[in-house]
């Protein structure tokens, strides 16, 4: 079996590749690809529970910590005891942390709207089904369970 015939090659290199074009936009603006993405996934008006980012994104405490961190270094966000929660720390944007998730919004949307210019709606259609499809298989335990 040749390596470039598999699925799994063909999703990883898809994805390697989307990762480095996304990582050298974020470097131009002093960013990370993983900094971009958790700053997507901040409620910019009402800030999320630090306990939430992890399980939303998919992402391991150590590696969450280390990048918020380094965002609050950068004044991309704070820190804001959660009102409803005492126990719970909510991540909050900083005015500077807005335009930078503003930044990353564009590239999102500007990679979404080139891949649905240049793949049919049906195209498209197809690939999120067979990504559905495989990750129920995956979740569902159904391709190791032997």
């Amino acid at each position: 079996m040749q390596k470039n015939n598999t699925i799994d090659h063909v999703i990883r290199a898809t994805w390697q590749a989307i990762a480095k074009m996304y990582n050298e936009q974020a470097a131009k603006h002093n960013s990370t690809m993983s900094m971009a993405f958790v700053i997507l996934n901040i409620d910019s008006k009402h800030g999320t529970p630090s306990t939430a980012l992890g399980p939303q994104m998919g992402m391991e405490p150590t590696s969450l910590s280390r990048i918020l961190k380094k965002m609050e270094d950068n004044g991309q966000i704070y820190r804001e005891k959660n009102p409803k929660d005492g126990r719970s720390v909510l991540i909050k944007l900083t005015e500077f942390g807005k335009e930078k998730r503003q930044i990353s919004k564009q590239h999102v949307l500007q990679f979404n709207d080139t891949i649905k210019q240049h793949v049919t709606k049906e195209q498209l259609a197809n690939f999120c089904e067979v990504t559905e499809i495989i990750n129920y298989l995956i979740n569902t335990k159904q391709i190791f369970n032997k």
